[in-house]
């Protein structure tokens, strides 16, 4: 298994929907711009907008520092109005593990399957 799979959990503050949806927005608008190894990039919300989801995959452990170089400014600021935990399943390149763990995000290795 070469690509990554992602999913960010996003607890947005009260009062700050509209401002995070102005972000999500630009977040994708940048994505399908300058991303060349995204491969999935969706974002859901739960009934109330309170918690968003993002579902994330990439070619590669390469695509993935390329996704963070197109999006870290947006990061910081959606990170201003939400608290959120991410998730990463596959097997990332020592220097991705190593970045992603120092980010505090929890990786999951492939063990098998489909």
């Amino acid at each position: 298994m070469n690509h990554l799979e992602g999913t960010a959990w996003l607890k947005i503050h009260d009062g700050k929907l509209a401002e995070f949806k102005n972000l999500a927005s630009q977040f994708m608008e940048t994505v399908k711009a300058k991303d060349t190894g995204t491969l999935q990039y969706d974002w859901y919300f739960n009934e109330d907008e309170t918690v968003c989801v993002i579902k994330e995959k990439y070619k590669d452990s390469a695509a993935v520092f390329v996704h963070l170089g197109n999006v870290g400014d947006l990061l910081a600021k959606v990170g201003l109005i939400s608290d959120f935990t991410v998730e990463f399943y596959g097997n990332p390149s020592e220097q991705l593990r190593a970045a992603l763990l120092g980010a505090g995000v929890k990786i999951y290795s492939f063990f098998g399957g489909l």
